[in-house]
């Protein structure tokens, strides 16, 4: 298969795959999800996304219809049946089919969806251009939901602009992060990454990142920034499950970074090659 969908046990070509309209993730976006890369048909950081697809249903009070190790035996064995081993591998849980009611239904069972789709990271040292936006999403931002328009909406403003992201900021200029990605800053002094408090998701990029810095000798300031930061930072990265370093050359058509190639190549060059030896061919 090259495109494949898995829904309550049934699975097929993506394409092919229905689901009830009941679903309450078409009444209310009520869910959770999360996704990562697989490469040689071995799925990266596996552990990392699974657990926190546990945390976000547990905040959202929804009781999962399988268990951590049911759940990575399931998107073990559908990679296993693609064409292709080099994948984005997304997983999400609604809360379960019943007429719309904004209350919890009763007796309701969780609904486990699955996609698998052909994807490589975004491997290359390209600068990307950012966007900003005041960031007015609800306050409950570390729980990855379904809930993502104010996302869409970010990240159409930045497909208009020519950007690659669209990074969020608070009132009084506190920057959060992006539509679909972590935002961080190289200073003299080390990373700074906003706190893994409820306006950030706590990405698991994110967390590499940090560990990398740790290998690598560059200290790490988990607390917040400001816009004024961002601009005048010697490097904007912007991390995510598709793109584990990003770098970022201009913001609101106003150049930035660009002034520590060796601690990005480091940084870069360091987490790439995490990927590909975590994901290297298993032996016959």
């Amino acid at each position: 298969m090259r495109e494949l969908g898995y829904y309550n046990g049934v699975y097929g070509e993506l394409s092919q795959m229905t689901v009830p309209m009941n679903d309450r993730a078409c009444w209310f976006g009520d869910g959770v999800y999360d996704a990562q890369l697989s490469r040689n048909y071995r799925i990266f950081t596996l552990d990392e996304h699974v657990d926190r697809f546990f945390r976000s249903a547990s905040l959202l009070e929804i009781p999962l219809p399988v268990t951590k190790e049911e759940l990575k035996d399931l998107l073990t064995g559908l990679v296993r049946k693609m064409d292709t081993g080099d994948l984005i591998v997304y997983y999400q849980a609604t809360r379960g089919t019943a007429p719309r009611n904004h209350a919890f239904p009763e007796g309701a069972r969780a609904n486990l969806w699955v996609t698998l789709q052909p994807a490589k990271p975004l491997a290359e040292k390209v600068p990307c251009a950012l966007i900003t936006a005041e960031d007015t999403r609800f306050l409950h931002c570390n729980i990855k939901t379904l809930n993502l328009l104010p996302s869409v909406m970010a990240s159409q403003r930045a497909k208009e602009a020519g950007a690659y992201e669209c990074v969020f900021y608070r009132p009084g200029g506190r920057v959060t992060e992006c539509a679909h990605s972590n935002v961080h800053i190289l200073k003299a002094d080390g990373l700074y990454t906003a706190p893994t408090d409820n306006l950030i998701l706590a990405g698991i990029a994110r967390a590499h990142l940090i560990r990398a810095c740790e290998k690598l000798g560059i200290p790490v300031h988990e607390e917040p920034f400001t816009l004024e930061d961002l601009f005048a930072a010697d490097e904007v990265l912007v991390t995510s499950s598709g793109n584990f370093c990003g770098r970022a050359n201009v913001i609101d058509g106003r150049p930035v970074g660009m002034r520590r190639e060796d601690l990005y190549s480091a940084l870069h060059d360091h987490l790439y090659q995490e990927f590909y030896d975590e994901t290297a061919p298993e032996d016959p």
